[in-house]
């Protein structure tokens, strides 16, 4: 019987025997319940995997915007790395965090090239490399040698303190991203956000500040 029959049967039946229709109800749902278990439904593992990321970095965008506020207002506007961050297809996300105190130990000159619009391009490339779109543990990186941000490849190598210029040092359980300690590292939901003492982006990016600026301008 196809769905139209049945439909019309039910009808016909409406101010019939109530006993009769109920059987006619069944016949129904037991024609119709496979069907919409299968094809007609979609994933529900695609479809809380993509709802579980969004909640994921919904919490992450508050804890970023509470804690490190400075390092969020340089990555707020980027509309590419939010893309990246909440791509369904992603696994998760890694943040790389500079602390309030990085910012601070920032020269002047530093702190205004960021705050430059003319340098928005280079600020956006600085933001890329501070994002991972995967979970990637503490443990993870004191392991790992490198690690893949969306800006490009970053070199991780184990944290070492003491000792006098570089010698007698011992590893203290941490790794440095880019030559920047990870001082906090904490999970969010499936992402991970470290927290770093400085910028773990290429120095060489600073070089491409100012250069749309016109000779002579302040």
């Amino acid at each position: 019987a196809s769905l139209h029959t049945l439909f019309y049967q039910i009808f016909l039946i409406q101010n019939e025997n109530e006993e009769l229709k109920m059987r006619f109800i069944k016949l129904f749902l037991s024609f119709f319940a496979p069907l919409a278990s299968s094809s007609f439904l979609i994933s529900p593992n695609v479809k809380n995997s993509g709802t579980r990321l969004n909640a994921d970095t919904i919490e992450m965008e508050t804890i970023v915007e509470s804690r490190y506020p400075t390092f969020y207002a340089l990555i707020k506007g980027n509309n590419a790395l939010w893309k990246e961050i909440q791509n369904p297809q992603a696994e998760s996300f890694t943040i790389f965090c500079p602390s309030e105190e990085a910012f601070k130990n920032l020269d002047e000159k530093k702190m205004k090239q960021l705050d430059d619009y003319r340098n928005q391009e280079t600020v956006d490339k600085i933001g890329s490399y501070h994002v991972v779109n995967e979970a990637v543990s503490a443990e993870a990186l004191f392991n790992s040698g490198g690690v893949v941000t969306i800006g490009g490849d970053v070199l991780v190598e184990r944290s070492v303190s003491g000792g006098f210029m570089g010698i007698g040092g011992k590893e203290d359980g941490s790794s440095t991203v880019g030559g920047a300690k990870v001082t906090l590292s904490e999970e969010v939901g499936s992402g991970i956000i470290h927290e770093v003492d400085g910028f773990i982006s290429p120095n060489i990016l600073w070089r491409f500040m100012d250069q749309l600026r016109i000779p002579g301008s302040s």
